[in-house]
C-alpha cells in the first residue's frame, strides 16, 4: 500500500474539536489521517474512527513516536499504547517524529527498533520526519531506503527544502509535506491569488494541487467542513507548467517550525 498523496492533519487539534474534524473527514471521503503521540489527540481520533461507518481496511493512519520514546526498550511498548489509544491492532505508518536531540538516542536504534515493530505487525510501514539530509544517511545506513516509506517535513511555496528533497529522491524516499500552506501565510501571497483566481479555485486549493503535482503527500487540517471539502477538491487540480514555476519562485528559505533544542542542523 503507497502512502496516499492526500490526508488529514490534526496538528494542534483535541478533544471534541479533532473528534469533529476526522468524523467530518471520513465523511467527505478522507482515508489517511495523521496524529502523533505529542499531540494528545490518539485516543480523540481513535473514537472518531471508531464512531464513523467507514472500515479499517479502508483507512491509512499515521502516528509518530515522540522523542521520550525513541529508545529501544521504549518505543515498541510507547507504539503499542498509540494503538490501544487508536483502538486498532496496528497503524498503517510510523514515524520518527523528531531525531533525538543531541543523538541522546542514536538514529540506528531508533530505526532498528522501529524495524522490530514492523516486524512484530504493529505498522506496516515505517518513516521519519524533520530529519536533514545527515540524519537521513544514517536511517538509510541502520535499515535501508527501502524501508524508509516518507520524511515528513515542513515543505510550502516559501520553504521548498530542494535539497532535502533531491537527495530523498535520489534514494527512492517519498516526502511528505507538512505545513504546506505555510500557517496561512501563503494564502495571501499575490502570486498564488492571482493563479487562484485563473483557476477558479482557493489559494489553498492550489497550493495543495502545486504540492501533489510536485510530488508530495499533503496532510492538510482544518476543523471546518466547507474547507475540508474544498482542500480535498485539489486533488483533481491540475497546475500548468508555468504557474508551477511561478510557485516555485516564491521559495525563500523561511522555515516556520524550528523548535530550540529540538530542531536538528537544517539543510
Amino acid at each position: 500500500m503507497a502512502i496516499p498523496a492526500f490526508g488529514l492533519g490534526t496538528f494542534r487539534l483535541q478533544d471534541d474539536v479533532v473528534i469533529h474534524s476526522v468524523k467530518t473527514a471520513l465523511e467527505l471521503g478522507y482515508r489517511a489521517i495523521d496524529t502523533a503521540q505529542i499531540y494528545e489527540n490518539e485516543a480523540a481520533v481513535g473514537q472518531a474512527i471508531a464512531e464513523s461507518d467507514v472500515s479499517r481496511t479502508e483507512l491509512f493512519i499515521t502516528t509518530k513516536i515522540w522523542i521520550e520514546n525513541l529508545s529501544a526498550e521504549k518505543l515498541i511498548p510507547s507504539l503499542k499504547e498509540s494503538l490501544t489509544k487508536l483502538r486498532t491492532d496496528h497503524v498503517d505508518l510510523t514515524l520518527i517524529h523528531w531525531p533525538s536531540p543531541g543523538a541522546i538516542v542514536s538514529v540506528k536504534e531508533s530505526m532498528q527498533a522501529l524495524m522490530a515493530a514492523k516486524e512484530a505487525g504493529l505498522t506496516r510501514k515505517i518513516g521519519i520526519s524533520n530529519f536533514p539530509i545527515a540524519l537521513m544517511k544514517e536511517a538509510i545506513e541502520a535499515v535501508g531506503a527501502e524501508n524508509i516509506a516518507t520524511n515528513q517535513i515542513e515543505l510550502h511555496p516559501f520553504l521548498q527544502n530542494h535539497q532535502v528533497v533531491e537527495f530523498a529522491r535520489q534514494q527512492g524516499i517519498p516526502i511528505t509535506s507538512y505545513m504546506t500552506l505555510a500557517y496561512g501565510q501563503a494564502l495571501q501571497d499575490t502570486t498564488i491569488k492571482a493563479i487562484a483566481h485563473k483557476y477558479q479555485a482557493t489559494p489553498a486549493q492550489i497550493i495543495l494541487a502545486w504540492a501533489m503535482q510536485s510530488g508530495y503527500a499533503v496532510i492538510p487540517s482544518s476543523t471546518k467542513r466547507e474547507n475540508l471539502s474544498s482542500n480535498m477538491d485539489a486533488i483533481d487540480l491540475v497546475l500548468d507548467a508555468k504557474d508551477m514555476e511561478k510557485i516555485k519562485e516564491l521559495d525563500r528559505q523561511q522555515r516556520l517550525v524550528s523548535p530550540e533544542g529540538l530542531a536538528p542542523d537544517w539543510d
